[in-house]
């Protein structure tokens, strides 16, 4: 790779893959050809600041499908679909399921660099995120189960009093317990422990 932003391209259509490549590559972006979908599949794209364009209408697996089962496999890649006539209303269908946005077919470079910049932008703000998610999942890692269950009495706002109440241990307990739950997530106080536990979505309640 070369450090520049990458963008996949998916379509079975030889030419315009070898037309979107050639204008792609002036344009500044690493450009991938793919000409079919189980290729582009295979290929496990985790390039950090990526995008794909994928035709919607492709033989043995489409473009809905492909976004699914990059979905299906936890692959971060903001996909943008490309349409032929009278297929929008499948592009709006499947931005509701997950694709960022669709351009029509014959592409104009303009409207092509737009979606390309918000793809990529997302792709940065969902890497940046991913990132901050892994560590706090570390941290969290490092508590006891007795310290993972003050956490989430902290996190719901419950007091030291109801915690100890709760667990069935003394108030004091609680406060040795909620000390080392603060030291092992390296956080100063209560705002930065529900903020760290927002950061982990529904699994740091679990």
């Amino acid at each position: 790779m070369t450090g520049r932003p990458v963008v996949y391209v998916v379509d079975d259509d030889a030419d315009v893959l070898a037309s979107l490549a050639a204008v792609l590559d002036s344009a500044g972006y690493n450009c991938l050809t793919f000409t079919s979908g189980y290729d582009f599949l295979a290929a496990a794209p985790k390039a950090v600041e990526s995008c794909a364009i994928v035709d919607v209408r492709m033989p043995k697996i489409d473009g809905l499908s492909i976004m699914e089962e990059l979905f299906r496999r936890g692959i971060r890649v903001p996909v943008i679909l490309m349409t032929g006539f009278g297929e929008v209303p499948l592009a709006v269908r499947a931005m509701k399921a997950g694709a960022v946005d669709f351009i029509e077919k014959p592409c104009r470079f303009t409207e092509l660099r737009e979606a390309i910049g918000r793809a990529l932008a997302i792709s940065t703000k969902e890497h940046m995120e991913g990132q901050i998610e892994g560590d706090a999942a570390q941290r969290l890692a490092r508590l006891t189960q007795r310290e993972r269950e003050v956490f989430e009495r902290l996190i719901v706002g419950e007091s030291n009093k109801a915690i100890a109440r709760t667990l069935d241990i003394s108030a004091r307990t609680v406060e040795i317990h909620r000390a080392r739950v603060m030291e092992k997530l390296e956080v100063k106080n209560l705002p930065e422990l529900v903020r760290l536990s927002l950061s982990l979505g529904p699994s740091a309640s679990k």
